[in-house]
């Protein structure tokens, strides 16, 4: 939210892909708004593109399955009412010539080493890999949308090369459209284990929400989890001829590089030390 950190980051830039979200997912309100402002200004000052990585919260509970970009936005949450905002907020901006922009909406992630994603996290994996039961949101038999993180990054990549982009929203590729309770039970045949499912109702996270602000703000998106929530994603693949990963290769890939509990022990026992004006190492994304 500094705007001169941010210009300087932005500055003989091309193009500028925000990524970034609050750290903490109970106050959003107080900080989204704020961050994301920063980011556009640093990159209209830079004369930079901007593509911006989004969700799917603004269309609260569509009635269409698949849905599409042209879905009526009707958001349930506060959180979704917030990307709702921002998002015509930033189409505003590239309508009035402030800056160039293209906003890229996608599933829930599916793919390695995601600790902050709503079902596949690391812990996840691990239970997977290893057989025993496993506890996710909502109705784990509803169809819900996901998509590989590896072709959100690609398909970001192509959003900030392509005219064809600009102003315009695209829901990036979908790896799959079955039930949370079909693809877990794929992997785990995959890794040759067994997996119980068990789905985590919105009551259950309002109640234990009297206790935890994380919980009662995981509960106010668990309606996703509820419905049949399956994005449409023809657009993005008719217009720039990229396919989403097979869904083999994304079960392979996600098991093979997808910490162990071991793995996950040792990374908690581990600290990591950045001096002032150390740059992170680069993650790997998969090819």
């Amino acid at each position: 939210m500094d705007a001169a950190f941010m210009a300087n980051a932005c500055s003989g830039s091309t193009a500028v892909y925000n990524c970034a979200n609050p750290s903490d997912y109970t106050h959003w309100h107080d900080q989204m708004a704020p961050l994301f402002r920063a980011i556009w200004q640093a990159a209209a000052r830079a004369g930079a593109r901007l593509v911006q990585l989004d969700n799917l919260y603004m269309y609260g509970r569509p009635t269409e399955r698949p849905f599409d970009e042209s879905t009526a936005q009707n958001p349930c949450s506060h959180k979704g009412e917030l990307r709702r905002a921002l998002a015509q907020e930033l189409l505003d901006l590239h309508r009035a010539g402030t800056l160039k922009a293209a906003i890229g909406r996608a599933a829930d992630f599916v793919g390695p080493q995601l600790p902050n994603t709503a079902v596949f996290r690391p812990s996840t994996m691990a239970t997977i890999k290893r057989g025993g039961r496993l506890f996710v949101p909502g109705n784990p038999d509803m169809p819900h949308g996901y998509s590989f993180v590896a072709d959100v990054a690609r398909g970001l990549a192509v959003l900030g090369q392509h005219d064809a982009a600009l102003g315009r929203v695209f829901h990036l590729p979908v790896a799959t459209t079955l039930s949370t309770r079909e693809l877990v039970t794929e992997m785990a045949a995959r890794a040759g284990t067994h997996v119980k499912v068990t789905g985590l109702s919105t009551r259950l996270f309002r109640t234990l929400g009297i206790f935890s602000p994380m919980l009662r703000a995981l509960g106010e998106m668990n309606y996703q989890f509820e419905i049949p929530f399956v994005p449409d994603d023809s657009a993005f693949r008719r217009t720039f001829k990229l396919e989403p990963t097979s869904l083999a290769n994304v079960i392979d890939t996600s098991l093979a590089c997808s910490a162990t509990d071991a793995d996950m022990a040792g990374a908690r026992a581990t600290k990591l030390h950045i001096k002032p004006g150390e740059r992170l190492p680069s993650p790997t994304i998969p090819r």
